[in-house]
């Protein structure tokens, strides 16, 4: 370029293939250089997807991403407080103005509470209709739109968004285009809550699907049969109360599932599921189950027949097993410490037999450090994560050491039991909020495991 040439008269040609060249921060700074330059970044190449973090004191930003940004973007991610109302009208404000876009083809609602506020009553005609109004129709409309097609539609487990699931799949019109949809809730009373109605024919005619979640009660053999005509590779299931009259699903339905899709894994996670939790391993683990991940959170009681059956029958598939509860009741821990001093430890059989084991998470329950050496022996550095925040307390902490040190040697990175005075406030000794614990279940189940 001469000299006196003005750099801020580059052709928007010349620009845009520059910046294809940059990564996304170095392009941000790159287009402060002026006015034009700034122009030409938004374009929808630079900008695939925006996560709309609903805060009082986000408004500006948000309020620039709308205008500059939502017409162009594929993806949209909006997270907000949903026990506060102001918080809740302004993601719906959101939601209503992206429903307008003619681009938008991904949208992922983060509600940070199982509970969604609303200006009616909980599951009242007033609360109802305020949710279609401001949450319903606009994500209809989207999924409405024929081009582009619709690809990736999670509820972020919103219990009451849930039940509309029906409504969102009657929608769309090219469902042969979705990809991943997140239909699977945290209820807000396990014991008691409405029964999603959906349909498994509603998913016949998706023949891209890859992930779908899904409450327990949904399913049945039927559902399952439905679900095995499509490329899911990850299939993950809800489970809260537990219908007497649930059909279940049955062992036949799980095998025929898994010899049309060996590709498949089953993420299943127990929520609140104070009854079924005693009966996991009798009326809803199966043998021919894909079983890769399970979740058992704040379902107050363990079930050691469960843990041993894991060992038994998903030597090939599981990866993740995680078992939460609050460390405030004494008698959940004194059944674990029991439990586990045994002859046949089923953690220590579990770390022996499933060969993909790449993590362990307990809390709430004591564990013999003894047992804990056996798993890393077993597993050794395939064991990526290996989590707890109790270890026998009648063992002087001086004593510890030895074995800290040597699970470190056969994991191959530093490990040490987590401090039960820095850990999160619904696994302490104190009583907390539904909400306090709902947020930590959220945010667990959305991070997923660390595998």
């Amino acid at each position: 370029m001469s000299k006196g040439s003005n750099w801020g008269e580059l052709p928007a040609l010349v620009l845009t293939n520059l910046f294809q060249y940059l990564d996304y921060h170095d392009r941000l700074q790159a287009s402060a250089v002026c006015w034009h330059w700034r122009s030409v970044i938004f374009q929808p190449r630079f900008f695939k997807g925006i996560h709309f973090d609903v805060a009082r004191e986000n408004n500006k930003k948000n309020s620039f991403f709308l205008q500059s940004l939502a017409h162009i973007i594929s993806a949209a991610k909006i997270s907000f407080d949903s026990c506060n109302l102001y918080d809740v009208e302004l993601a719906t404000e959101i939601l209503y103005k992206l429903s307008k876009s003619s681009c938008l083809s991904s949208l992922s609602l983060q509600p940070k509470y199982a509970t969604l506020v609303t200006p009616g009553r909980f599951y009242s005609e007033e609360e109802w209709n305020y949710i279609y109004k401001l949450f319903v129709e606009p994500i209809k409309a989207l999924l409405s739109r024929p081009n582009p097609p619709f690809k990736e539609l999670d509820l972020g487990c919103s219990e009451i968004l849930t039940l509309h699931a029906a409504d969102f799949l009657n929608s769309c019109p090219r469902p042969q285009f979705l990809q991943r949809l997140g239909f699977a809730s945290v209820k807000q009373d396990p014991s008691h809550y409405a029964l999603s109605a959906i349909e498994p024919t509603l998913f016949e005619k998706c023949q891209a699907l890859q992930q779908l979640s899904l409450d327990y009660d949904t399913m049945c053999d039927e559902f399952l049969q439905t679900l095995q005509l499509l490329p899911l590779r990850r299939l993950t299931i809800h489970v809260h109360g537990l219908d007497e009259e649930h059909p279940g699903i049955s062992e036949g339905a799980w095998a025929t599932f898994c010899a049309k899709n060996p590709q498949t894994e089953l993420h299943l996670t127990l929520v609140c599921a104070y009854e079924a939790v005693d009966i996991l391993h009798s009326h809803i683990l199966r043998p021919s189950m894909p079983l890769s991940h399970l979740k058992v959170l704040f379902c107050e009681r363990i079930n050691c027949d469960a843990l041993e059956y894991l060992s038994r029958y998903y030597k090939e598939t599981l990866k993740s097993m995680i078992w939460v509860d609050s460390m405030r009741i004494q008698e959940y821990r004194n059944i674990m410490e029991l439990v586990l001093r045994t002859e046949q430890d089923p953690l220590v059989m579990m770390a022996w037999r499933c060969k993909k084991l790449e993590e362990i998470v307990i809390h709430g329950y004591v564990l013999d450090p003894h047992n804990l050496v056996g798993i890393s022996r077993l597993r050794g550095r395939d064991l990526k994560v290996l989590e707890v925040s109790r270890i026998d307390l009648s063992m002087p902490s001086v004593m510890m050491t030895p074995f800290i040190e040597e699970i470190s040697t056969q994991l191959g990175q530093k490990w040490a039991p987590l401090d039960p005075k820095t850990l999160p406030a619904a696994l302490g000794f104190y009583p907390v909020s539904d909400d306090v614990r709902d947020q930590y279940i959220l945010r667990y189940i959305r991070n997923g495991s660390s595998t």
